[in-house]
């Protein structure tokens, strides 16, 4: 069954609920590796309960719930080859800081959906919008855009995606390394990604990766780790907005070496693996901070 453009971009999801506690703001903190220095004074505050920060990249796990059946409209007649799914693209827009703790409720919508064509793939563009279940204050909006591998050719449009942020033509004004552990996918699979690219071999290399990948999103949480850490100050509040484009997969046990770029309140960033020749795999970062 091939996608159906009409089916797909009516379909969504309200009242979505979820929750998370401490544990899982720990637990994701860990996964996009803070505190490799048990020492360090800076980043233990986000995975140790005593006075507890949450991470801003961990909106991007949170908001995993169930609808109920007659709040869901699920593609009728399309479908989609999840195996060969991959993210593509992820805007984080906070209202709020994220607290410690919540129950949330969320909305999800379709909002995007660009054929490039046969054998070339398609990308999927979602919006959701994460609230405080009891006070109904927004939390967050996160928009997602997957690269569908395995399902270009059906006939949509081609054109109309949102050009990405640009990269300043000027050398970085910083730069982070963060490393990566062999086994970090096992842990950040934990935050509730538990596709079997990023750990089973078998699986990784069906779909054409000689072995497994990380979670682009935990690349993503290293690159806000590196922003958090740098010219954020550690101060989780001060991010407002956090963007970036996947462009290449990251290998468990590489290198994330993040290029910063500072204007103010407007912070432009991108990320190379250093143990191949500088690949960029992150690229058109966008983070705004607020004084």
């Amino acid at each position: 069954m091939a996608i159906d453009y009409d089916d797909m971009m009516q379909s969504g999801a309200t009242g979505l609920v979820s929750s998370y506690d401490e544990k899982d703001v720990m637990l994701y903190a860990l996964g996009v590796g803070f505190m490799r220095d048990p020492l360090d004074q800076n980043e233990l505050p986000f995975v140790y309960e005593n006075a507890l920060k949450v991470v801003p990249s961990f909106a991007s796990v949170i908001a995993r719930g169930e609808a109920p059946p007659e709040q869901q409209r699920m593609p009728q007649k399309s479908s989609i080859n999840f195996m060969m799914l991959v993210d593509g693209e992820r805007r984080i827009t906070f209202h709020k800081p994220l607290p410690i703790r919540a129950k949330l409720i969320s909305d999800e919508r379709m909002i995007g959906l660009y054929d490039k064509g046969e054998g070339k793939g398609a990308v999927m563009v979602q919006e959701r919008e994460v609230r405080e279940k009891s006070s109904g204050d927004k939390l967050c909006t996160i928009t997602a855009s997957y690269f569908l591998r395995g399902d270009g050719g059906f006939g949509g449009p081609a054109g109309g995606q949102p050009e990405p942020h640009a990269i300043p033509d000027r050398a970085p004004d910083l730069i982070k390394e963060c490393d990566t552990r062999p086994d970090q996918a096992f842990l950040y699979a934990l935050s509730g990604d538990r596709n079997p690219l990023h750990r089973d071999p078998a699986v990784a290399k069906m779909v054409g990766f000689p072995r497994p990948i990380l979670h682009g999103l935990c690349s993503y949480g290293t690159a806000c780790r590196a922003i958090l850490s740098t010219v954020g100050e550690y101060k989780p509040e001060r991010i407002r907005q956090f963007d970036v484009r996947f462009s290449k997969p990251v290998f468990p046990g590489e290198t994330i070496v993040t290029e910063i770029w500072d204007d103010g309140g407007m912070i432009s960033f991108r990320a190379r693996v250093k143990e191949r020749d500088g690949v960029v795999v992150l690229n058109n970062g966008l983070c705004r901070l607020a004084d």
